[in-house]
């Protein structure tokens, strides 16, 4: 389209929306970082159970069937699996990961009605 209202380079398809094929050292580096955080959380929960004596087999599940972030190989630190793209693997930052935020079954500690998390806190009495 010609004139005033034409779209520019960018708009078509240009170097604004391309995505580099690799993740840079510190676009690796806050992936690390946050797979060592819920490696963190898991272990403080953990911890903090043990305490109490009480264990819940969705952690136990998780500590035997999820690797820890040094235990994994970089394949799948950056990378999660595709169906639709030829080495069924894509980059983590070519798209937002689909269902990261919200997934089809909610946490078992999540409240329906009221929209937020469910909390757990020590007994004050005792």
């Amino acid at each position: 389209m010609f004139g005033p209202f034409r779209m520019t380079n960018p708009l078509s398809g240009g170097l604004l929306w391309k995505i580099p094929w690799r993740l840079s050292k510190f676009q690796k580096r806050r992936q690390r970082m946050r797979l060592r955080a819920v490696d963190q959380v898991v272990a403080t929960l953990d911890a903090a159970l043990a305490k109490k004596g009480v264990t819940l087999e969705a952690l136990e599940r998780w500590k035997a069937e999820m690797p820890t972030e040094p235990e994994m190989m970089p394949r799948d630190k950056y990378t999660m699996f595709d169906r639709k793209v030829k080495g069924y693997r894509k980059g983590i930052h070519s798209e937002f990961i689909p269902g990261f935020s919200s997934s089809l079954e909610l946490p078992p500690l999540f409240s329906k009605d009221k929209k937020v998390w469910i909390r757990f806190l020590p007994d004050e009495a005792g």
